[in-house]
């Protein structure tokens, strides 16, 4: 970033703060017209995601692991980051920014449940990935031909049922069979989803929350400089 982007931001830092605060209280609104203005000030795109958009979510995965928000607040957060990123991502891809890693994620065949999915995808999103999601009841095929197409380097399995989380082993067995599971991580999640059963299947990682996976995500692929 320019030292002229750099000073300009230092310069409307308690407007930029209250971008951060706008994320983190799921303001929408807020978020999206803040962007809009620090951008007209000249403030560079990735300055405002690293050091103000991401940091808010890192928060309101904190705030969530201590019990101090919840499901619904999650879900806010996630669209006032996304409304942000609406107006980001444009620039960003103009820029040449790469996207912190790439994830396919997808509930597991015979599953119908998307809730904790759409949760993980949008902190994955809002933490930089670029997350390809396949939806519901997804069969292993739809899984490989998405990991040969996409090429992520992480792969997002969730099962809400016991009686569909031996599709995720299914789903392993035939990337390993496809000769794609050396490719990629795979974490697995949802409710009846345990890291013993992870180690068990042989996936790479277990997220007992959506931050949990964010920040197993992270582990797995350091952010490109």
């Amino acid at each position: 970033m320019s030292i002229w982007n750099l000073e300009v931001c230092e310069l409307f830092m308690l407007d930029l703060q209250q971008l951060h605060d706008a994320v983190l209280t799921g303001d929408c609104k807020a978020a999206r017209s803040l962007v809009a203005d620090a951008l007209t000030q000249g403030c560079s795109p990735m300055e405002l995601l690293n050091r103000y958009m991401i940091p808010a979510m890192d928060e309101v995965g904190r705030l969530f692991e201590a019990g101090d928000y919840f499901v619904p607040e999650m879900l806010l957060s996630g669209k006032a980051m996304k409304a942000g990123m609406e107006i980001l991502k444009p620039m960003l891809v103009s820029s040449g920014a790469q996207p912190a890693g790439r994830v396919v994620i997808g509930t597991v065949q015979g599953d119908l449940h998307d809730i904790g999915k759409n949760l993980v995808a949008s902190m994955l999103e809002s933490s930089g990935f670029e997350v390809f999601d396949l939806g519901i009841d997804v069969p292993p095929p739809t899984f490989i031909s998405a990991i040969e197409e996409r090429k992520p380097q992480l792969v997002c399995l969730s099962a809400l049922l016991t009686v569909t989380m031996p599709a995720m082993k299914t789903t392993l067995d035939a990337m390993s069979a496809a000769g794609v599971r050396s490719a990629v991580r795979v974490l697995v999640g949802g409710a009846p989803v345990t890291n013993q059963y992870a180690k068990e299947i042989g996936a790479d990682g277990y997220g007992e929350t959506a931050a949990a996976a964010v920040t197993l995500a992270r582990k797995f692929v350091p952010r490109p400089q």
